[in-house]
C-alpha cells in the first residue's frame, strides 16, 4: 500500500501511531438522527449467503450519524471514503476517515463506535467479508497476509481492530466509479463483481515483509507512488496548475520520464487528466446551485468562458448550462463510458 499510516489494533493500549488517537474516557454520543436524504444501494453479494457484500452510501447528515449501526458483527469491513469525515473508536484508540482515504476494520461484537460528521455530504463504498469467505479465497496464498486478517480467518476473538489507513489511489477512485456503473452486460455482472472483490482484497489484505519485494514489483510500486503524487498535486492546484518541471521535481523524476510513467499508468496525459479534474469540480459547483457557469469556470481556473464550455462539453457530454438537467456520459478517468442520470 502506498502513503500508508499504520493504525494498529485497539488492543495496543497507549502505544500511539500515526493517525491513531488515544481515547480519554467513554465516547460521548452526539445527537443522532438518520441522513436527511441519501442513496444506499446494494451493489453485489450478500453477507449471510455469499459471505461478501458491496454497498454504496451517499447521504447528507444534518446531525451526527451513528455509522456503527451499519456495521455487521463478526465481519471484516473495508471502507473507501470519497467524501465526508467519519470517526471510528474502540477501547483504546481511534481512527479518522478523511475524504479520499481507505482502510479496513473489524467491528467484533459491537466493539466499535463510529460516527459520521454533521452537515456534510458523505459518499463512501463498503465491502463486508465473513471469515468463511476469506478462508475460501485466501487459504492458498503463500504468506504476506496482514496479521489482523490472518487472525480473523482463524477465528481469533476481536475487540474492535483497525487495519491500515491510506490515501485512495487514482486507480481506486476509478474502480469505485466502475463499481457504481459496471461496464459489462447485466448477465456478466456477478462474475465481474467477483473479480473486482478479489482485486480489492489483494490491495488491502497483504503486506510486504523483509526483502521479499522483487525488483519489478518495486519499479511498479514507485511508478504508482509517483502517479499518486502527481494526482494529489493536480488536485491541490486546480486553479493555478504547477509546471510540468515543478511537478517532476516534487515527484522526484524528470518531466519526460514522469509524463511517460503517468500515461502508462493512467491511460491519459497529465494535461488531459487535469482538465478532467477541473471539469468534474466545475460540475459539482454547478450542480450545487450555488455557482453559475461563469463563476464555476473562474473557480477552476478558466478565464475564457468559451474555452471552458468547450472543455466541459468534451469531458461531461453536454454544455455546462444543461449539465444538471440531462442524462450525460460520465467517463471514469482513463476508462469506458457509462450513463449517469443527473
Amino acid at each position: 500500500m502506498t502513503n500508508t499510516a499504520l493504525i494498529g489494533s485497539t488492543s495496543l493500549g497507549n502505544e500511539h501511531k500515526l493517525n491513531q488517537k488515544p481515547n480519554h474516557g467513554r465516547l460521548k454520543k452526539p445527537p443522532v438522527r438518520g441522513p436527511d436524504r441519501g442513496d444506499r444501494r446494494h451493489l453485489y453479494g450478500g453477507f449471510s449467503d455469499l459471505g461478501v457484500s458491496i454497498g454504496w452510501h451517499e447521504m447528507e447528515t444534518p446531525q451526527a450519524y451513528e455509522w456503527s449501526r451499519d456495521f455487521h458483527p463478526d465481519s471484516l469491513e473495508i471502507c473507501l471514503n470519497l467524501a465526508g469525515h467519519g470517526s471510528i473508536r474502540g477501547a483504546g484508540s481511534s481512527v479518522d476517515f478523511d475524504p479520499l482515504t481507505a482502510g479496513f476494520y473489524l467491528p467484533g461484537q459491537h466493539a466499535l463506535q463510529a460516527w459520521r460528521d454533521p452537515k456534510q455530504q458523505h459518499r463512501f463504498l463498503t465491502l463486508e467479508f465473513s471469515a468463511r469467505y476469506l478462508r475460501e479465497k485466501l487459504a492458498a496464498c503463500d504468506g504476506g497476509l496482514q496479521p489482523l486478517v490472518e487472525g480473523f480467518m482463524r477465528g481469533d476473538p476481536t475487540q474492535g481492530c483497525f487495519g491500515e489507513l491510506h490515501r485512495l489511489t487514482a486507480a481506486q477512485e476509478q474502480r469505485v466509479a466502475y463499481l457504481l456503473h459496471p461496464p459489462v452486460l447485466q448477465g456478466a455482472r456477478p462474475l465481474w463483481y467477483q473479480g473486482k472483490v478479489l482485486e480489492i482484497m489483494s490491495e488491502f489484505f497483504f503486506e510486504r515483509r523483509g526483502e521479499d519485494e522483487l525488483f519489478c514489483d518495486r519499479q511498479k510500486r514507485l511508478a504508482r507512488e509517483r502517479v499518486e503524487r502527481v494526482v494529489a498535486l493536480l488536485r491541490q492546484h486546480l486553479v493555478e496548475p504547477l509546471s510540468l518541471e515543478e511537478i517532476g521535481r516534487q515527484a522526484g523524476c524528470s518531466p519526460f520520464h514522469l509524463s511517460r510513467t503517468f500515461s502508462a499508468e493512467m491511460g491519459t496525459t497529465i494535461p488531459q487528466y487535469l482538465r478532467r479534474l477541473r471539469m468534474e469540480r466545475a460540475a459539482e459547483l454547478i450542480q450545487s446551485g450555488k455557482y453559475n457557469v461563469t463563476e464555476a469556470a473562474m473557480e477552476v481556473g478558466y478565464s475564457s468562458l468559451s474555452h471552458f464550455s468547450q472543455s466541459f462539453c468534451q469531458e461531461m457530454g453536454c454544455c455546462p448550462g444543461l449539465y444538471p438537467l440531462k442524462t450525460v456520459k460520465v467517463r471514469p478517468t482513463g476508462g469506458a463510458d457509462c450513463d449517469k442520470l443527473q
